[in-house]
């Protein structure tokens, strides 16, 4: 699993798993299939109002609108939907800026145009060598665009150490029965901020763990956050394994 750590805007990294290579080409066949689709259905709503012929020369013509089409489509979309594709979205990745800003439209028209160079024209290769042997998994549009696509929901689970800590509710008595309505991916969120509080032990880091115990006190509904946030967050996941498992 590579992963890759993006600024925040108070300059604290956090720490985001990489799509892997089989998650950007199955969201670019996703993709590749709308337009596609799209295309052979407007092509057959055009011979057939104009009568026309299938020759060589319509054939060119279409596979070149097709192109432009997708690089337009994946233009648009990304702009749109903050850095995701149709098929992004299925796959539940996005694109990011490597210095933790958003992307501008000329980073995303750069990604888009330079599909040409990745996939087209070289059939995929380009990009899928560039993609599976880079360290943050950037082909040419990532490195021109200075941007990578990164996982929305983290892969890993709970361990199975972090259950059996737990050996069951006779030994444990939950403090926060609401923490059940928390995903599985709020409760790692919160696992990987505990962890990196530990790792870099600075101000930064602290007020981040701080902010992050005060949001879910008030999600949780509690007067006031507990004194020592990072306990309260551990305790928070301990509640959680034991009340959902």
């Amino acid at each position: 699993m590579q992963t890759i750590d993006l600024p925040t805007g108070q300059q604290v990294k956090i720490e985001y798993e990489l799509a892997s290579l089989a998650e950007r080409l199955l969201a670019m066949l996703i993709d590749l299939m709308v337009v596609v689709g799209g295309g052979l259905v407007s092509r057959f709503i055009i011979e057939t109002a104009f009568d026309l012929e299938s020759s060589w020369e319509i054939r060119g013509i279409m596979s070149f609108l097709l192109l432009a089409t997708f690089v337009l489509y994946n233009f648009f979309f990304e702009l749109l939907s903050h850095g995701q594709s149709l098929g992004k979205r299925a796959l539940g990745i996005q694109v990011v800026r490597l210095d933790g800003e958003e992307p501008t439209p000329g980073d995303y028209l750069l990604r888009a145009v330079l599909h040409f160079v990745d996939t087209f024209i070289t059939a995929g290769i380009v990009g899928g060598l560039l993609i599976g042997s880079t360290p943050r998994r950037q082909r040419i549009g990532d490195m021109a665009a200075g941007t990578s696509v990164i996982r929305m929901r983290a892969s890993e689970r709970f361990r199975l150490e972090d259950i059996l800590s737990i050996s069951s509710l006779e030994d444990y008595e939950p403090r926060y029965p609401a923490v059940r309505q928390f995903s599985e991916s709020d409760m790692l969120l919160i696992k990987h901020a505990i962890a990196r509080s530990l790792r870099y032990r600075n101000p930064a880091h602290r007020s981040l763990l701080q902010d992050l115990a005060s949001k879910v006190a008030q999600h949780l509904g509690l007067s006031k956050v507990p004194d020592t946030p990072e306990e309260f967050l551990k305790t928070l996941i301990r509640d959680y394994i034991v009340l959902t498992r």
